[in-house]
C-alpha cells in the first residue's frame, strides 16, 4: 500500500512539475502540491503498517494473517504499478518537448524583460495628464541604463491602456515577461504614485507599492521603483548604473514641471509640437540653469529644429550651446552624449563624431531605442548601410510598435533597390499605423521604382487629398501625381493639381512655388511653352524670396535647380549644382540623390553628355530613392535622352 502511494505521488508530481508551467500554472500550486504529498507519506507509512490490502478488503494486520494462506487474485497493484509506469514514460517524452518549447520561448524572450505601460491619471484636474505620461517616461529612462534589462521604449508601451485586462497578449506582441503597470494622482505640491510589477506570463503579481511625496520627491520615488524592479528581475547593476538611475535632476519644482510638460510632447509630431518642447525645455534651463536632464532635451530638440526648418547659423548655436552645457553638467550621462551626437548629426553633417557621441550614448543607455535608431541612421548616412539596417533591426526589438523604426528600415531597403524586403517593412509599418498616407506612398513607390504601375495605382488611385492638407500628406499627393504622369496622363494631372491648388487656402510658400514649377512642366509636355514660362519665372522667384529669408532646405535647392534648367539659365544651373553638391557632399545618403537631380537638369537642358554619365554610377550604388531602369523608362522628364544610345542601354534591365 506504501509503495502504490509513492508511485502515485510521484507521479502526480511529475504531472505538476511538467504540465502545470505549460498552462502556466504558477509556480506556488506546484510547490504545494509537492508538500502535501511529502506530508502524506508518513501518514501513508503509518497506515500501510496498521493495515494490509487482502482479497476481502483493508484488514488490519492481525486479521490479515489468516488471509494470507490463500492465493490472491487481486493483483490491482500490479497493474497501478504498470499504468504510472506508462504514464511517466508519456510525461517523460511531453517534459522534452515542453522544456524544449519552454527554452525556444526564453530565447525569444528574455527572462529579464520589462515593458511600462502608460500611468493612469488619477487626478480631478484633467490638465495634470502630462505628469503621469512624465512619470512613466522618467521610470523608462532610467530603466533603460540597466544594460542587463530588455526594456521596451515608451512609443511602443504607448500604444495600449492603462490597467489593460490582456497582460499576457501585450508581454507576447512586446516581447517581454513583466509588465510595470501605475497610476499617478497630482494635488497641488502632493503627489500619489502606485505602482505593481506583474509577471505577465502566469498573470500573477512580483510586487506592489504606494508613495505618497511632495512633488521635488519624485525623483527618489522613480529610482526607488527602477532599483526594486532590477532587484526582483535579478538584474545585475554596475557602480555606473546605480549611480545614474539615482541621479537628482532638479531641487526645483517648477522647472521639474516644465521638464514633463516637454516630456509629454516630445514624441508628438508636427510643427506646434516642436515649437511647444522648445518653449518648455527652454523654460525649464531657464528656472534651473544646472538641470542636465533638461539642457540635453533642448540640446536635441533645438538640433531637431535646425534640420527640420531653420537652418541658420544662430539656431546650430543654440544647439551646440545647450548640448554642451548639458555635457558640462553631467559629463557620464547617456542623454548628455546624445544631444551632442544629434547636433553633429543634425547641424554640421560631421557624422564622425556624431557616432563617437551616440556610442557612448548608446553604452550608457543600451535599450534607449531612439539612441539605436539614431546610430543606424548616421551609419546609413556614412555609406554602411548594411551596418544601419542591422542596428536598425535591434531598434525595432526594443520598440517593435514604433511606425518610424520600421519606415526607415523599410527606405534603407528602397534605396537598395530590396524591394520585396522594403514592402515587408511597410505592410509591418502599415499593420501599426494602417491607412497612414506617408508609409502607403513609400509602398506605392517601390512599385513605381520596378515599373508595376498598376500595383502602385491600387494603393494611390481614389484616395482624395483636401487640398488644405497637401502639405502634411506631400509625399502621397507627389505619388499620385507622379502617377499620372508616368502613364501620360497629363490632361487630368493638370486639372488635378489646378483644381486643387485653386480650392485651397493659405498654402504655404514652398507648396506654392512647387505647384508652379509642376504645372509649367505640364504645360510644356502638352507643347504650350507660352503658358509654362511664366509660371517658372513665378516659381523662381518664389524660391529665391525663401532663400533670402533664411530657408535652407534640399527641397528648395532640388527644385531651384529644376526651375533653372526649365528656364534654359545654364550658368544658373552650375552655379546651383555645385551649391547642391557641397551642401550633401558628407553625406553618402543624400549626395547621389543631388547628383540624380543635377542629372535630371542636364536631361531637361538636353545635355546627354553629362547625364548619362551620372546615372550610369548612380544605378550601380544604394542611396535615398535610388534611381531605376524602369524609372528612366517610364518617366517623361528623361524623353530629352531617349535616342542617346548610351541611355537606351542604361534602361535595359540587368537580371541578376
Amino acid at each position: 500500500m506504501a509503495i502504490a502511494y509513492a508511485v502515485v505521488a510521484w507521479l502526480l508530481m511529475q504531472i505538476a512539475s511538467q504540465i502545470f508551467p505549460f498552462f502556466d500554472i504558477p509556480n506556488w500550486v506546484v510547490r504545494l502540491v509537492v508538500l502535501l504529498l511529502v506530508i502524506g507519506f508518513p501518514i501513508a507509512l503509518i497506515i500501510a503498517w496498521a493495515f494490509e490490502l487482502t482479497p476481502e478488503g483493508i484488514k488490519r494486520t492481525e486479521a490479515a494473517e489468516g488471509v494470507r494462506a490463500k492465493p490472491s487474485r487481486n493483483r490491482a497493484w500490479i497493474y497501478v504499478v504498470l499504468i504510472a509506469g506508462a504514464i511517466s514514460i508519456g510525461l517523460f517524452f511531453l517534459g522534452r518537448f515542453t522544456v524544449g518549447l519552454r527554452q525556444r520561448v526564453s530565447e525569444t524572450v528574455p527572462a529579464k524583460s520589462i515593458a511600462v505601460l502608460p500611468f493612469e491619471s488619477l487626478s480631478e484636474d484633467k490638465s495634470n495628464a502630462y505628469f503621469a505620461e512624465g512619470i512613466q517616461d522618467e521610470i523608462l529612462t532610467r530603466l533603460a541604463k540597466i544594460a542587463d534589462l530588455k526594456v521596451i521604449s515608451r512609443t511602443s508601451t504607448q500604444k495600449y491602456k492603462s490597467a489593460p485586462t490582456n497582460l499576457r497578449e501585450i508581454a507576447q506582441q512586446l516581447g517581454v515577461t513583466s509588465v510595470l503597470e501605475g497610476s499617478v494622482q497630482k494635488a497641488a505640491n502632493q503627489v500619489r504614485i502606485s505602482v505593481q510589477l506583474v509577471n505577465a506570463i502566469n498573470d500573477s503579481h512580483i510586487w506592489a507599492e504606494t508613495y505618497d511625496r511632495k512633488l521635488i520627491d519624485v525623483f527618489q520615488v522613480e529610482s526607488d521603483v527602477a532599483q526594486k524592479i532590477a532587484n526582483s528581475l535579478e538584474a545585475k547593476l554596475t557602480g555606473r548604473e546605480k549611480k545614474e538611475i539615482s541621479r537628482i535632476g532638479t531641487a526645483n519644482a517648477e522647472a521639474y514641471d516644465a521638464f514633463l510638460r516637454a516630456l509629454a510632447v516630445l514624441h508628438a509630431q508636427g510643427p506646434e509640437n516642436e515649437r511647444k518642447l522648445v518653449e518648455f525645455a527652454r523654460r525649464a534651463v531657464a528656472l534651473d540653469p544646472n538641470y542636465a536632464e533638461a539642457w540635453a532635451m533642448l540640446g536635441i530638440a533645438e538640433a531637431q529644429k535646425y534640420f527640420d526648418f531653420e537652418r541658420t547659423d544662430a539656431q546650430s548655436m543654440r544647439a551646440r550651446t545647450a548640448a554642451e552645457t548639458a555635457l558640462r553638467l553631467a559629463p557620464e550621462m547617456a542623454d548628455a552624449h546624445g544631444a551632442m551626437g544629434m547636433f553633429y548629426y543634425y547641424c554640421l553633417q560631421d557624422y564622425d563624431r556624431a557616432l563617437t557621441e551616440l556610442n557612448i550614448a548608446r553604452e550608457r543607455a543600451p535599450n534607449d531605442a531612439n539612441i539605436w535608431l539614431s546610430i543606424g541612421l548616421v551609419q546609413r548616412r556614412q555609406g554602411k548601410l548594411d551596418e544601419s539596417i542591422e542596428v536598425q533591426k535591434q531598434a525595432s526589438k526594443l520598440d517593435p510598435l514604433n511606425e518610424d523604426i520600421w519606415v526607415n528600415l523599410g527606405r534603407s531597403y528602397r534605396g537598395a533597390r530590396r524591394f520585396d524586403e522594403a514592402r515587408t517593412m511597410f505592410d509591418h509599418a502599415l499593420t501599426i499605423a494602417p491607412g497612414d498616407l506617408e508609409v502607403t506612398a513609400e509602398k506605392a513607390a517601390t512599385y513605381l521604382a520596378e515599373g508595376d504601375l498598376d500595383a502602385a495605382g491600387r494603393l494611390l488611385e481614389g484616395v482624395e487629398i483636401p487640398p488644405n492638407n497637401i502639405p502634411s500628406a506631400l509625399r502621397f499627393y507627389s505619388e499620385q501625381l507622379a502617377l499620372l504622369v508616368w502613364r501620360r496622363q497629363f490632361n487630368q494631372a493638370l486639372a488635378k493639381v489646378s483644381a486643387d491648388v485653386a480650392r485651397a487656402k493659405n498654402l504655404p510658400p514652398i507648396i506654392v512655388a512647387l505647384s508652379d514649377n509642376f504645372t509649367g512642366y505640364l504645360h510644356t509636355v502638352k507643347g504650350d511653352l507660352t503658358t509654362a514660362r511664366p509660371l517658372f519665372l513665378e516659381a523662381q522667384r518664389e524660391l529665391r524670396t525663401l532663400r533670402e529669408q533664411g530657408d535652407a532646405g534640399l527641397l528648395l535647392a532640388d527644385t531651384l535647380l529644376e526651375v533653372d534648367a526649365r528656364l534654359s539659365e545654364r550658368q544658373e544651373v552650375e552655379r546651383e549644382a555645385d551649391v547642391l553638391l557641397k551642401t550633401t557632399e558628407k553625406d553618402a545618403w543624400r549626395f547621389p540623390k543631388s547628383q540624380e537631380i543635377i542629372a535630371r537638369a542636364y536631361a531637361i537642358l538636353g545635355d546627354a553628355d553629362r547625364a548619362v554619365p551620372l546615372l550610369e554610377r548612380l544605378l550601380k550604388i544604394p542611396y535615398d530613392s535610388s534611381i531605376t531602369p524602369a524609372m528612366l523608362r517610364l518617366d517623361p522628364i528623361w524623353d530629352p535622352l531617349r535616342n542617346d544610345p548610351r541611355f537606351q542601354q542604361l534602361i535595359v534591365e540587368k537580371k541578376p
